[in-house]
């Protein structure tokens, strides 16, 4: 049975508008912002640490440059009064951060992590953390992943996506779990 400490913090990545664009595929999980909502909701309410990531793309043309609209959080995600942020500009959110460093000073011992994409900056997120030490958590009904093309050229569905990379990430690098039993494991 999961159990979270007060020093979980959670960490929502990349919850940007820049996904909402109609050029995207079709998505997985519609319920993906209401779950992230409803864990920031739980982590407030008992006034438990949060580290918010945005990324700042540095690809030219990106939805996800500062400049862009698409940089701008989705609605009811960006930090409220002194909750922290981190910004990146590649899809590990420890990689060119101070995340590490924030985690430490906190006393954190687990990391909550949702967001999009399941497979990119969530997975490598994950990944990383787990190699650095941290005991990495993910939100599997928080996250969602978009139709992605195969070598093959045949598209892989969204959902297909979504429930390989959770099954890889709970196979090794942390525990998955849905946003009802994260929350109930909160002291």
């Amino acid at each position: 049975m999961l159990a979270l400490p007060r020093t979980a913090v959670l960490l929502p990545i990349d919850m940007q508008q820049a996904f909402d664009d109609p050029a995207f595929p079709p998505r997985s999980n519609p319920d993906c912002d209401r779950n992230g909502l409803a864990l920031l909701a739980a982590w407030r309410a008992r006034g438990m640490p949060i580290i918010h990531v945005r990324h700042d793309s540095v690809e030219p043309g990106s939805r996800l440059r500062p400049e862009a609209p698409g940089n701008a959080f989705r609605a009811g995600f960006g930090p409220q009064g002194d909750e922290a942020l981190v910004t990146k500009s590649v899809n590990a959110c420890f990689i060119g951060t101070d995340l590490d460093l924030r985690l430490r000073r906190l006393g954190a011992t687990h990391v909550v992590a949702f967001g999009i994409t399941t497979d990119q900056c969530v997975s490598t997120t994950v990944r990383v953390g787990a190699n650095m030490g941290w005991r990495m958590i993910v939100a599997a009904d928080a996250c969602a992943c978009f139709d992605m093309p195969g070598l093959d050229g045949a598209v892989i569905p969204a959902d297909t996506v979504q429930a390989v990379h959770l099954a890889t990430l709970a196979a090794e690098f942390a525990a998955v779990h849905r946003t009802a039993e994260i929350v109930a494991a909160l002291p």
